[in-house]
């Protein structure tokens, strides 16, 4: 029996676009929908509210109107007589319908719904699920839920949040949004744990009209968030989180996501959770580098990774100086940013020579800089060095290793008056500073006091989650220079094509050829003797191919022929169709396909291949064991620009085969990407009648770019 399908929600569908979501995220009043004492949730909620620190009107609501924790309730929400921007439904599944007919008649335009029960558990749960979807939409409500523990807005000092929250002394910039509740209440206990500071927290649970995307653009407006977070298990809406994500991008608001699916098992897991799928890893992988989302593996990636973009802030190059304390912390810094490929280059003379002025004469003014043992009897020290390493141009972001004390215990007077002078520095420096912990540690409520006193930058992730957060952060800021100094420039997205989808190979390469593909000369013939007149005009040495639209893989029955002499065609012709016609009977042949024999250059695989979440999504790669052994290629969804077509073949580990090796010419790779983006133009104008558009091989000899072959299927 086949189960029912939710409509894929267009991520609040029209709801937002009627009116602000400040209502909902940044509410005056709120209706607490079965409230009672002997809720776990109502406490939680109540609580959580007092952490934010609420001003805003809070209304008991339950069926009985009883008084809770000594408020007086309303057995309705139309009883309650006066404007509530948003109400928590802490209510069964099976009461969600008639309890939005309430919310309806009081005028209320936005819930929170905690309940589960619904899409993750099966088919009935899922028909329940879009009869709550079918009333909210009736009705006009925005629905964060159901499914999920709400929100914390620490930025607007607001909450309708059932998980549990830590009183925090700093509102932060980095804001967090989770399909997964539980998820969402671990990373913000993380983050509290390593002092980075959150402006919201938002769980979206099964999104029945509020989805991811919906929270990102949402929080790409917000002035208190400077960094979005995401963990998420399926992208429900993909066409609303593209532009979302874009958006963000364009913004300058960097996306760091954490997206379950890399395997089969956690796929199975993610259904079970929350009824969605999970969709092709590889896919989603191109999806961040096409949009410029950070794509993280741990909680703890997620929150150090967007701490250090958070604090970084832009910069005019790539180029890190390491300073520390300890020769042995520079060795290890160092390595690690070699696994990184972050750019630790030489300082200039001028610092070099302020630096010897400044160091003892046994201290090598270097990048790493040890500052050596010195620095313990003069803590000064960092702050000049600070001063003068910040000035060189060379240098875009400074990183001084320091840990802050993890208890008064652990406080020293050296501590204390190094911490102060790397302030000062800090304060005092041109360019970027981050002060980052050698290893993880937890930032105690003392810590907290030490960073605020002191303006730290700190970071307490560690060099071992810290130096690939700061390569993130600083490839995430190339790719924004790369992007505005050179635009992705037209992005093609022809109307569908009238007519049927190309039958046949030379159907396909005519087909290419509309849309300036440059494709090798081909003659369809159907008999031996036009393939002998043909092939006169076509060279020294000649190629002929089955022509049969039944036949996709005409090597494998000996439906292809290479490198013969004009002469020879004749002969080839014939020998060829009765090869075929005994291996494939049943196929109907139309004739053959003669074209010249070309040689030398680089062969490239480019294919279009239909994605069932994402649509049509373009592979590049190099020929042969590029793509047969190593599966070395690279994916964009469509539409595709040049520009986007450059980045994925700078992106193959082959690349360096276009630049040119022993007698074969550099290929002009311009002009290479600008063929490529014609191929994804005209897959992309096939339509959804597409299955598969391949071109194998794309010969690139110098300037001369040609599709050797040509395959359509349909779906």
């Amino acid at each position: 029996m086949q189960q029912p399908q939710a409509r894929k929600p267009a991520v609040a569908d029209t709801l937002q676009s009627n009116f602000s979501l400040d209502p909902l995220f940044r509410p005056r009043s709120v209706a607490i929908v079965g409230a009672s004492e002997r809720s776990p949730w109502t406490r939680s909620v109540k609580r959580n509210m007092g952490v934010t620190q609420f001003q805003g009107r809070v209304h008991m609501v339950n069926r009985r109107g009883e008084s809770v924790f000594g408020q007086a309730a309303t057995a309705s929400c139309a009883a309650i007589g006066e404007l509530v921007d948003v109400a928590l439904l802490l209510i069964p599944a099976s009461s969600l319908t008639a309890a939005l007919d309430d919310l309806a008649a009081a005028n209320i335009r936005n819930a929170v719904i905690l309940s589960s029960g619904f899409a993750e558990t099966g088919p009935q749960g899922l028909r329940l699920q879009m009869e709550v979807e079918a009333k909210a939409r009736a009705h006009g409500i925005t629905i964060l839920g159901p499914n999920c523990l709400g929100f914390a807005n620490f930025a607007a000092h607001s909450a309708v949040w059932a998980g549990t929250l830590q009183a925090r002394s700093v509102v932060g910039n980095v804001a967090v949004v989770s399909q997964s509740g539980a998820v969402a209440n671990t990373t913000n206990h993380f983050a509290h744990q390593q002092g980075v500071g959150l402006s919201c927290v938002i769980s979206t649970g099964n999104e029945i009209n509020f989805g991811i995307a919906a929270a990102i653009d949402y929080l790409v407006d917000d002035a208190a968030t400077k960094v979005i977070c995401v963990f998420m298990e399926s992208v429900r809406d993909p066409a609303a989180f593209t532009t979302a994500a874009a958006n963000a991008f364009a913004r300058g608001k960097p996306l760091v996501v954490l997206k379950v699916g890399r395997s089969e098992i956690t796929a199975k897991a993610a259904k079970a959770h929350t009824g969605a799928l999970v969709g092709d890893d590889r896919v989603f992988d191109a999806i961040c580098r096409q949009f410029g989302i950070v794509r993280v593996r741990s909680i703890e990636e997620l929150v150090v990774t967007a701490d250090v973009m958070a604090k970084v802030g832009p910069l005019r190059g790539s180029g890190v100086g390491l300073v520390s304390i300890s020769g042995g912390l520079c060795e290890i810094a160092a390595d690690l940013a070699d696994a990184e490929s972050v750019d630790l280059p030489a300082f200039n003379d001028e610092t070099v020579a302020a630096l010897r002025e400044l160091l003892p004469a046994f201290a090598t003014a270097q990048n790493p800089l040890d500052l050596t043992a010195v620095s313990t009897e003069q803590p000064i020290l960092m702050q000049r060095v600070i001063e003068t390493i910040a000035k060189d141009r060379s240098i875009s972001l400074l990183c001084h290793l320091f840990e802050v004390p993890e208890s008064q215990e652990d406080t020293s007077h050296f501590s204390l008056a190094a911490l102060e002078h790397i302030g000062k520095g800090v304060a005092a420096a041109p360019g970027p500073v981050i002060v980052l912990a050698s290893t993880m540690r937890a930032v105690s409520v003392s810590g907290r006091e030490i960073i605020e006193k002191n303006s730290l930058p700190y970071v307490s992730g560690g060099l071992e989650l810290g130096m690939p957060a700061i390569s993130r952060a600083l490839r995430w800021l190339e790719l924004q220079r790369r992007r505005s100094t050179s635009p992705r420039g037209a992005v093609s997205g022809a109307a569908t094509r009238g007519g049927p989808l190309p039958r046949s190979e030379f159907e396909a390469q005519q087909y290419l050829v509309q849309f300036g593909v440059p494709v090798v000369p081909t003659a369809f013939v159907r008999t031996a003797a036009e393939a002998a007149e043909a092939a006169t005009t076509m060279g020294a040495r000649i190629v002929i191919k089955i022509a049969s639209k039944d036949i996709a893989h005409k090597s494998d029955v000996g439906g292809v022929m290479l490198d013969l002499h004009p002469e020879d065609v004749r002969a080839a012709f014939d020998g060829m169709l009765a090869t075929v016609k005994s291996r494939c009977p049943d196929a109907t042949i139309d004739g053959a396909l003669v074209s010249p024999m070309r040689r030398g250059g680089v062969e490239l695989l480019v294919g279009v291949k239909q994605d069932p979440q994402w649509g049509p999504v373009l592979a590049v790669g190099l020929g042969g064991i590029f793509v047969e052994l190593l599966k070395d290629t690279s994916l964009r969804l469509l539409p595709v620009s040049q520009a986007d077509v450059g980045e994925m073949l700078a992106e193959l580990r082959g690349a360096r085969l276009l630049a040119g090796h022993r007698n074969v010419a550099a290929v002009d790779v311009g002009k290479l990407a600008e063929v490529i983006a014609r191929i994804g133009q005209a897959a992309f104008a096939l339509g959804p009648s597409l299955e598969t558009l391949e071109v194998n091989p794309l010969l690139a000899m110098g300037t001369r770019i040609e599709a050797l072959d040509a395959l359509v299927v349909g779906r």
